[in-house]
């Protein structure tokens, strides 16, 4: 199997659940524990997980950037993560509610720092698809290196895809400044609110036709409703939500095995489901329902990341 390229961010995530609504000016009781995280380190472990050749592409701190490769080999990914001297790693800090709802904080550190100085094309020996995490283009340095890489890919034949990553920091970059950078994209990946925001369409399924009309292919996220595969400008298929059953039950860092417990990381899962399927050979409605998969068994643990060593779906058919 042709090898996956992540270019993206390398994050410690602190994860805060809290059963009961935050109480401004006061204690709010929480469990609360530290994670490896990051959209584009999250999404090629689980790529890794799924039996993906995943690489990752990424700058991290001095404080913990050690840690950080080390975690990502142990998850069965290629790290190729530049160790930044002068600035410590990104960190999250992520809000989770009793739903399993997050609300984060954010600091981008090393990560706002990657940029063409850590490219080099023998990256791309033996990969198949080059994946962009959406964080990465807004910062200068990151627009400059995704702009070189794409650039790269084509040159290989490698296909582009993308993330959109979060509705905040695309708002403030620009909806259709994304659109134009990332135009060199084959697929485009983003969560209901993201295909929204980037089309101003009124609704999930317009949004994803128009996104599939720009990029080609278009598989939009729904969450727990699943998630919408439109080509050429067409819905095509809606895959359905997989039952979260608390696949991660043996875990340490499941809950209790009833449902969701951290939605962290979850549409990363789908974006390396997805991607793993499709390097595997499988059609494109069948790799969106790997995606679902993969996001229905993110959101039964604590983290965005899975359990090194233990399978939760096949990639491919």
């Amino acid at each position: 199997m042709a090898g996956l390229l992540i270019i993206g961010d390398v994050v410690t995530d602190v994860v805060a659940r809290h059963r009961t609504p935050v109480a401004p000016g006061t204690d709010t009781e929480a469990d609360i524990v530290l994670r490896a995280g990051g959209s584009g380190a999250n999404t090629a472990a689980w790529a890794a997980h799924l039996g993906a050749d995943a690489r990752l592409l990424a700058r991290a701190g001095y404080d913990t950037g050690s840690w950080h490769v080390a975690e990502l080999a142990r998850a069965g990914v290629r790290p190729h993560v530049r160790i930044d001297a002068g600035h410590p790693t990104a960190v999250v800090i992520a809000m989770v509610d009793a739903a399993g709802e997050r609300t984060m904080l954010t600091t981008r550190g090393a990560s706002r720092r990657i940029g063409p100085d850590d490219w080099d094309d023998a990256l791309l020996d033996g990969v198949g698809r080059v994946h962009v995490s959406g964080y990465t283009l807004f910062a200068p340095p990151g627009l400059e290196l995704v702009r070189l890489a794409t650039r790269a890919a084509l040159e290989r034949g490698a296909p582009v895809s993308v993330d959109p990553a979060s509705t905040g920091f695309l708002r403030e970059f620009g909806p259709d400044r994304f659109l134009r950078e990332t135009a060199a994209a084959t697929l485009v990946v983003p969560n209901r609110d993201e295909a929204l925001l980037l089309t101003g369409a009124p609704d999930a399924a317009t949004a994803a036709e128009a996104l599939s009309a720009r990029y080609g292919t278009a598989a939009v996220k729904l969450g727990p409703s699943g998630a919408l595969l439109a080509v050429g400008g067409t819905v095509v298929h809606h895959a359905p939500g997989t039952t979260v059953t608390g696949d991660a039950a043996d875990s340490a860092d499941a809950g209790d095995g009833k449902g969701v417990v951290d939605s962290t990381g979850a549409g990363d899962a789908f974006a390396a489901g997805t991607l793993a399927a499709l390097l595997a050979g499988a059609t494109a409605q069948e790799a969106v329902e790997a995606g679902c998969r993969a996001g229905a068994a993110a959101v039964t643990r604590v983290g965005g990341r899975p359990d090194s060593g233990r399978p939760v779906a096949t990639a491919g058919r």
